[in-house]
């Protein structure tokens, strides 16, 4: 479990309040698929994904951009319980989406 000093966790609140979810979510995961395109095997559903324009153009890759951002809020609003609170999400990316964890890794490379 992380331990945070107040110092850490003003940090944190403040730079998240400084985060417009609806820009920079579609923005970090249009830089995940065309940056790393193997992990695009995981948005089957999304349709053409094959260039840098369909992937910006594309409305489903920009609101599960802004749904990954409101992930990471869940993380900002429960930092005493982050493994609890993302123990269901967690569990649906792995048992159900069969999501290799090192995505992630690349994920907060970015």
């Amino acid at each position: 479990m992380v331990e945070w000093t107040d110092a850490e966790r003003k940090a944190i609140t403040t730079l998240w309040g400084m985060i417009d979810v609806g820009e920079i979510g579609p923005q970090a995961l249009t830089r995940l698929l065309v940056v790393y395109p193997w992990t695009q095997r995981h948005f089957g559903s999304f349709g053409n994904l094959s260039t840098y324009a369909a992937i910006v153009g594309n409305a489903k890759v920009a609101n599960h951009g802004k749904t990954v951002m409101g992930g990471l809020e869940t993380a900002v609003k429960n930092l005493d319980n982050i493994k609890n609170a993302y123990a269901k999400l967690s569990a649906m990316h792995s048992d159900k989406l069969h999501v290799d964890p090192d995505n992630f890794r690349v994920c907060c490379k970015l």
